[in-house]
């Protein structure tokens, strides 16, 4: 297992929208299997293959009973089937970093995906891996969980990373 750079916004790859998986491979079992590594180390809870620089659909989701536990679920070309409720939830970003904000999302969503060898499936998840399915999901359609946000927040935010990224690019000396 190899842990993958992740791509911090504002990288354009993390705007495009990815295609569909067809092939179920080794290939892409090593690719799941260096995302959930990715995923553990950075840490988090949830991490589309865009967010790497793979224009894959596909996700990786933890689904750990305990914090210490290592348990995670792929989902290979994910939709989502149907939805019903709201909530408001905090949401961060390995992608988007120095940010938290409330996100509105759907309370309760049924996913259609397949699993890792290609298999058809569905899964109905509720509030908070609810919430995580939808920020992961969105990854693969170019949308980051800033778009969710105000205007005028995700403005602030745009000026705080163009600060960030004009202290980065200053000569050392």
């Amino acid at each position: 297992m190899t842990i993958r750079t992740i791509l911090t916004y504002p990288n354009p790859l993390l705007r495009q929208k990815a295609k569909q998986v067809g092939t179920f491979d080794k290939e892409l079992e090593q690719l799941i299997d260096d995302m959930a590594e990715t995923m553990y180390d950075a840490p988090g809870i949830g991490l589309a293959a865009t967010q790497i620089g793979d224009s894959r659909q596909l996700i990786v989701v933890d689904i750990s009973k305990e914090k210490r536990d290592k348990d995670f679920m792929p989902l290979v070309n994910p939709r989502i089937v149907s939805s019903e409720g709201q909530q408001i939830d905090e949401e961060g970003c390995l992608s988007v970093p120095e940010l938290t904000s409330n996100v509105k999302r759907f309370k309760k969503i049924t996913v259609a995906y397949q699993d890792i060898t290609g298999e058809a499936a569905e899964i109905t998840a509720e509030e908070r891996f609810a919430v995580v399915l939808q920020h992961e999901i969105d990854h693969l359609h170019g949308i980051l969980f800033i778009d969710h946000l105000s205007p005028l927040k995700r403005q602030l935010y745009k000026k705080k990373v163009k600060k960030m990224l004009a202290g980065e690019e200053r000569p050392s000396g």
